[in-house]
Order: C-alpha cells, then sequence, then structure tokens
C-alpha cells in the first residue's frame, strides 16, 4: 500500500489506501483542522481524494498562497449559489479567481444593483452557515450537456461542448447547486468563512468577444481573516483616492477625450511633468555614454516585415496606403529604426559599445475596453534605447544598465524593487553557445543587484533572454516598469555588421533597455505612488506666489520672477478671490509651496511660507527662500 514522501524527505507507509485529510491526521491534528487541499505528486487534489499509490504530497492551509486560491475559488461558486436562489432563471457562466478575489459572469435581462450585491452578500453568509456538504462527481460529455440544456443553462452546454467528446467532465455539487468544475475544492460551504465582500458590478462580453452577449459580471474578494479583508479593503479605499485620474483632473494635468482614445491631452502643468522627466533622463543617459537619436515614426510595410514585426504585431500596428498603393504603418516600437542608424557608415569593434537613445513616440492598437487611463493607453512615449556591442560586452553592459536603471528607480523615491528573469522559450532563434552567454550575462547583472528576483523558466522572448524590474509602491502594488532584453535576432534580420579585430565581419548583440517604460504610463505610477504629492525636484508647479490683496499684486510678480531666475517653476494668482479660497484651490492642485505676500513681507523683502498638508506658516527672506530651495530642486543623483 502506499509510501507517502513529505516535503520534508521523510516517508509514511499506509497499510491501506488513504485520503489526504488522513495523511494530515497522521501529521498532526492540527494541521488536519487548517488543511485546505492537498499536492499530489504537484497537482492539486480535495482532501478527500483517494490515495492508493506512492506518491509525494504537500498539505496546504489558507496560510498558503495555493490554499488561498481555493477559497476564493469557493466562494465564486457560493456567489453563483446565491445569485440563483435569490434571482431564479439567472444564469451562471464562468467564475475565475483572480488576483485578489474572484468574479462570477451572469446572464440576466436586469441588471444588477448596488442595493441586490448587499442581498448577495448577506445570502452568501447563510449558505456558509448552512454548511452544505461538497462532493465531485464524474459525468460523460454528452449527459452533461443534456443535462444543463435541460436546466436551461445554454452557455454552461455551450462551454461543454467545446471540451473533446472522449473526455469526461467534472461536476461539483455543494449540497443540490452543482456547477461544471475541475476543483479542487474544500469539504463544505463552511470552511470557507466569512472573510469576503462583494465589490462591483460590471459587463463582461461571453468569452470575452464584442460579437457576443453582454453579460453582467460580480467582482468580490476573499480572505483567509477578518483582518487580511480589512487591510485589503482599507488598501483598496487608499488606492481610490489615489486613482491618477481623479487627481490628474485635480490637479489639471491632462484630460481624455472619445475624438482620439487612448491619446492623452497633457494641459501645461501635466506637459511639464512629462518635460522634467525627459529632461532628467536625457542627463542621466548623456553622462551614460548614450547618443540621443530620433527616428521616424512612419516606415513602409517592407521594413516591418524584414524585422519580423508585422507578423508578430501587425494587428496592432496602425497603417496606412498612400495613393501609389505603398502601405505604411505608424511604429508600435523603435527597435528598427535604430537598427538603420547603426547601418550608416562602416562600424569597427572600436566603436562598440554604441549606445543609442530616443523618445520615441510609438502607436499600439489596444481594445477600447482594456484602455485605462494613463497605465493602458494607445499612443504614448517610450524612454527607448538600444546597445549595440559584441558578445564579449554583453555582460559588462548588463551590469552598467541594470546599475543605471536602480539608481534613477531610486531618485524617484522608488527603492523596494524586484526583478523577474526570464531565459529562452522552446522556440527561439540564435545558437546555444550565444543563449549561453546572454543568460549568465544577465543573471551575473541580476545577482549583482542584490535584490529579490525570481526565475521565470522559459519565458524569455524569441529573440534572447530578459529582466524585468517590478516596483513596489507606498501602499504595496507592484507596477512592472523597466525591461533589459538581450536581442540575438533582429541585427542579423535587418544586416546589421561590424569589422572585428581579425578583420571579420561579425552581428552585433543589440540590448533592448527601457527605464520608465511608457512615460504616460509612468507617470499615472507617479501620481498614485506620490499620491500627487511629487517630490519638489520634479513637481509640474513648486511654488506659488499669492497676494493678500491687489495693491501686493507688483511685489507678488517679482517674488515669482526671482524664483524662475533661479530654475524652479512659480506662478501668481491674481484673481479676485479671498486668501482662504485661493489656498483650498492650490492645495487641492498639490502645489508644494503657497507663498503669501502682504504688507509685512513687502516691508521685509520675505515671503511668508505655507507648505502641503500644513497650516503652519513660517516667514523667510527672498535670498534664504531661493538658496535653501534651489538646493532641494534637483535629483540626489545631480
Amino acid at each position: 500500500m502506499p509510501t507517502i514522501t513529505l516535503p520534508d524527505g521523510n516517508n509514511i507507509d499506509f497499510k491501506r489506501e488513504v485520503t489526504g485529510l488522513e495523511v494530515a491526521e497522521k501529521i498532526s491534528k492540527s494541521l488536519a483542522k487548517q488543511a485546505i487541499v492537498v499536492s499530489i505528486n504537484g497537482e492539486l487534489k480535495d482532501l478527500d481524494h483517494i490515495i492508493d499509490k506512492d506518491c509525494s504530497i504537500k498539505i496546504f492551509t489558507s496560510k498558503n498562497p495555493e490554499g488561498l486560491e481555493i477559497i476564493r475559488h469557493d466562494t465564486a461558486h457560493i456567489l453563483a449559489m446565491a445569485v440563483q436562489e435569490l434571482f431564479p432563471g439567472t444564469q451562471v457562466t464562468i467564475g475565475p479567481v483572480i488576483e485578489n478575489g474572484f468574479y462570477y459572469d451572469f446572464a440576466r435581462k436586469e441588471p444588477f444593483t448596488e442595493d441586490d450585491l448587499v442581498k448577495i452578500e448577506n445570502k452568501m453568509k447563510e449558505i456558509v452557515d448552512r454548511d452544505e456538504v461538497t462532493k465531485r462527481e464524474v459525468w460523460g460529455r454528452n449527459e452533461a450537456i443534456n443535462h444543463f440544456k435541460k436546466k436551461g443553462e445554454i452557455y454552461k452546454a455551450e462551454l461543454i461542448k467545446s471540451i473533446p467528446e472522449n473526455q469526461d467532465v467534472s461536476i461539483y455539487f455543494h449540497g443540490d447547486w452543482h456547477d461544471l468544475c475541475r476543483g479542487p475544492h474544500l469539504s463544505s460551504t463552511g470552511k470557507i468563512g466569512k472573510f469576503f465582500k462583494l465589490t462591483k458590478v460590471s459587463g463582461a462580453y461571453w468569452r470575452g468577444d464584442s460579437k457576443n452577449e453582454m453579460l453582467q459580471r460580480i467582482y468580490g474578494t476573499s480572505w483567509a481573516t477578518q483582518k487580511d479583508l480589512d487591510e485589503y479593503l482599507k488598501r483598496i479605499e487608499e488606492a481610490e483616492k489615489r486613482d491618477h485620474r481623479k487627481l490628474g483632473k485635480e490637479m489639471d494635468l491632462f484630460h481624455f477625450r472619445e475624438e482620439s482614445p487612448g491619446s492623452v491631452f497633457w494641459h501645461d502643468r501635466g506637459w511639464a511633468l512629462f518635460q522634467k522627466l525627459i529632461n532628467y533622463m536625457r542627463h542621466r543617459q548623456e553622462n551614460a555614454g548614450y547618443k540621443e537619436i530620433n527616428t521616424p515614426e512612419v516606415l513602409d510595410r517592407q521594413l516591418w516585415e524584414k524585422s519580423g514585426h508585422w507578423g508578430k504585431y501587425g494587428d496592432n500596428m496602425y497603417t496606412s496606403e498612400t495613393p501609389d498603393e505603398k502601405v505604411f504603418a505608424i511604429k508600435p516600437m523603435n527597435c528598427p529604426g535604430h537598427v538603420q542608424v547603426f547601418n550608416q557608415g562602416l562600424k569597427s569593434y572600436k566603436d562598440l559599445p554604441l549606445r543609442y537613445a530616443e523618445f520615441g513616440k510609438v502607436h499600439r492598437y489596444e481594445p477600447s475596453g482594456a484602455l485605462h487611463g494613463l497605465l493602458r493607453v494607445r499612443a504614448f512615449t517610450q524612454d527607448d534605447a538600444h546597445i549595440f556591442c559584441s558578445e564579449e560586452q554583453i555582460t559588462s553592459e548588463c551590469l552598467i544598465v541594470t546599475n543605471l536603471i536602480l539608481d534613477i528607480y531610486k531618485d524617484l523615491g522608488f527603492e523596494n524593487v524586484i526583478l523577474k528573469y526570464a531565459d529562452r522559450p522552446e522556440v527561439r532563434v540564435g545558437d546555444d553557445e550565444v543563449w549561453d552567454k546572454a543568460e549568465e550575462s544577465l543573471l551575473q547583472a541580476v545577482k549583482a543587484s542584490k535584490l529579490k528576483y525570481s526565475i521565470n523558466k522559459g519565458e524569455g522572448a524569441f529573440y534572447g533572454p530578459k529582466i524585468e524590474f517590478v516596483l513596489r509602491d507606498a501602499i504595496g502594488r507592484d507596477w512592472q516598469c523597466g525591461t533589459l532584453q538581450v536581442d540575438l535576432n533582429l541585427p542579423k534580420r535587418l544586416d546589421a555588421s561590424y569589422i572585428d579585430k581579425d578583420g571579420t565581419k561579425k552581428v552585433p548583440v543589440m540590448l533592448h533597455r527601457a527605464l520608465f517604460g511608457s512615460l504616460e504610463r509612468f507617470i499615472g505610477i507617479l501620481i498614485e505612488n506620490f499620491a500627487g504629492k511629487f517630490p519638489f525636484w520634479i513637481s509640474p508647479l513648486q511654488t506659488m506666489v499669492i497676494p493678500i490683496s491687489a495693491e501686493f499684486n507688483d511685489y507678488a510678480e517679482k517674488v515669482s520672477k526671482k524664483i524662475k531666475n533661479a530654475g524652479m517653476t512659480s506662478s501668481v494668482d491674481l484673481k479676485n478671490q479671498n486668501l482662504n479660497y485661493k489656498i483650498r484651490d492650490h492645495s487641492q492642485a498639490k502645489i508644494p509651496l503657497l507663498l503669501i505676500c502682504g504688507k509685512k513681507e513687502v516691508d521685509s523683502n520675505s515671503v511668508t511660507i505655507r507648505r502641503l498638508d500644513s497650516n503652519k506658516q513660517e516667514n523667510m527672506d527672498i535670498d534664504t527662500f531661493l538658496k535653501t530651495f534651489s538646493a532641494l530642486n534637483k535629483a540626489s543623483s545631480n
């Protein structure tokens, strides 16, 4: 009978077949009480799954990601149960687990309301209290199709039709209610707990296709403890306060219009922020030996075909046909253009590494439903760079790039950075020997950073391995931003070459590098990370000078001019409104310093400073003010 191998390598022998729960009981009674799911030879199974052969197992509790995912999966089922009990005739479709929660799609004529969500949530808690037993049955495919058709569940029947004819299907029962599901699940509805909350309702097309029927999607979150749920809801509340779309409007930074979906209309203050980031990056890149170039936004289809982008990204490219029947595409990326610059003139090994940088505007079609403020757009600017180097230079260049990226993130307030390293996929180009060098070079750069990293086996690009730089913001959210990729493909496809020491012609290695990634997206991340209260040096408008009455307007304008001459940004509020109103207005716009001017300030050649989020005021003479804040008007690396 089975010998069970535990994660620590110890074995337990059983004289008969056993369940996962019985194995947990054998290990410890406390583990059995907490057990949620069992992994058998790496495959998750119900706790009552029969084990009759030798195997390796792991027991997971709610403290493990695997256990928490099962809780969320069960909660999705309980949601569907509650909806069908409250609203008979509603069809259930699919209900997967997602990050931090779950959703379920329903077919129902009447829209769900906020009041309905409260009713559903209460019914879910009632179902938990009923502690309905969960059991699994295996049905024939055709039997399952006929069963759900008879119930009027046409969407469920359609799903089962997509299963191969010779394959049985798994049906899970919670009491009498049942659903198509591969599982696993908890042993009863009472095991879920009541640490869940329904969060919102939205529309969703059946199978994600806009040609299909519109369904109603109910989102929810579920956790192992009340504390975890409360902390998550608090994070969500904080995230809503930080929403860059809301703050962008309050701060007068940008807006969007239906006439150009996915494209940003930058206002003067937003554009000032945009340019500050570019100027900062330009300075850092110049010091790091990059040459800034600019390449056309519209290029002939033939170049995109030769580079391979037409076949891979063609559906996401904006194209145009000219009267002479030539087809052009607006560039979705800058890489082919940079190779064209490299190809001008004969290159020697002495020219390498050659580092090209561009703040290039690119366009990529995204479905309208995927657009999300600055975070997901169709037109954006990349801080793109490509480094042409020899195979021997890959290691050193990767280390240099990694250190530069981390240093820039630190300047911008992101010190909690996680790295994701991805190596060769099954389908790839290039010799294994070159892949070996490229992977080792990147991995050395990752290790040298001394940061936490994960290895995503086989998830590199077809043309080379890559590193993704993930930023963790002020409220614990992760944002994938920078990338570093080794390209063993494109230079060869586009006929790039250099003359080596021995006089032979060789193909350079191409390193793709982006630090911000998309300027638009990065600004959205910055807004949410700082809740609009930027570090002084990147604030788009650093000071607002406010005269307390019209007789002090001239003095206020002189002060503002001196601030500008000192290299800071400033404006004067001459509107005929009371002082308190102006303070509230400019505080909402997140201006770091409000400088109030009246008779006292004129007489002493000073300003009264009111800092953002402070009710305290301090008086400072103009010269001291300029000296103090000019020192803060630059990144720490400058």
